[in-house]
């Protein structure tokens, strides 16, 4: 996708290969990707200026929401999101070529957190007793896999890092459910918006909603503040505040420009029942084409 935005430099959760990657080549093919080892590292990395962009998972169909990335938008940083990237997750088991022959007897398989339980199924039956070991993505597994090849163990990740570091598919889409996909945010330092250009051309915004602890039913009338001006929550969720039990803030995604009159208004009444009010901006949804 070309979105008119040259020689600018873009963070993502590496290495190259990775999911991330990949969502973030498609919508940047033009920039200077720099890949980053954790979620953090991508975050800071725009608020130090090092990177005009970052582009980090937040969402997967099966695995629901990525703490890391919600929680560092809310406690650490004060960043916006300019764009949000869908891509259809489609995992795979892949060895070393050397151990090809073995592959039927792998004494480890290594991925990323969420690429492990999106396989459960698939591993418990045809690897049970198999350890399993975490990466910090799927790239990084494949990466390790390829740096031993003495050693008859497997990784789990997508055709692309099979390619980048020369595996062997030897099980394809052993993903538990074929409707998976995940979402990344594009984060930036301003509040602004990539062009509408190959995206869906639909504004949705994204709060990080705090209501007053010591006041019973907000939770209902802050629903009632976007239901009553017609505005679609197409997400609501909890999150801890990690202040104590039972105290939480929500992120809520909503399909309306925060710049509209019934937006403002929404805010404008949140405020005046004490919640406050985080937005992390109005964006577009562009989807990775499928190979």
């Amino acid at each position: 996708m070309n979105t008119d935005y040259l020689q600018q430099k873009i963070a993502y959760l590496g290495p190259e290969a990775s999911f991330t990657y990949i969502a973030t080549e498609s919508l940047f093919p033009k920039e200077q990707l720099i890949p980053m080892t954790t979620i953090p590292e991508c975050i800071d990395a725009v608020v130090e200026g090092k990177v005009n962009y970052a582009v980090v998972p937040l969402e997967n169909a099966l695995e629901g929401i990525v703490p890391l990335t919600i929680d560092y938008l809310y406690h650490e940083v004060e960043l916006f999101v300019v764009g949000e990237i869908l891509e259809k997750i489609q995992q795979h088991l892949m060895v070393n070529k050397s151990q090809v022959k073995n592959w039927s007897e792998l004494e480890e398989i290594y991925s990323h957190p969420h690429a492990l339980a999106q396989c459960h199924k698939y591993l418990f039956y045809r690897f049970s007793g198999v350890p399993l070991r975490q990466s910090s993505s799927t790239a990084a597994a494949a990466k390790f896999v390829a740096e031993n090849p003495e050693r008859c163990i497997g990784a789990i990740g997508n055709t692309s890092s099979a390619a980048k570091y020369g595996l062997e598919i030897v099980e394809k889409n052993i993903h538990d459910f074929h409707f998976n996909h995940t979402r990344f945010f594009v984060l930036s330092k301003q509040n602004t918006r990539l062009p509408t250009e190959h995206s869906d051309k639909k504004p949705k915004t994204t709060l990080m909603l705090t209501l007053p602890s010591d006041e019973s039913g907000t939770l209902h009338q802050v629903l009632s503040v976007f239901a009553w001006r017609k505005l679609n929550l197409s997400k609501i969720e909890s999150r801890p505040l990690k202040t104590g039990l039972g105290q939480y803030f929500f992120i809520a995604d909503v399909l309306a420009d925060e710049n509209d009159v019934m937006m403002k208004g929404a805010f404008e009444e949140l405020n005046s029942i004490g919640v406050t009010v985080k937005s992390l901006g109005t964006y577009y949804t562009y989807t990775v084409p499928e190979i």
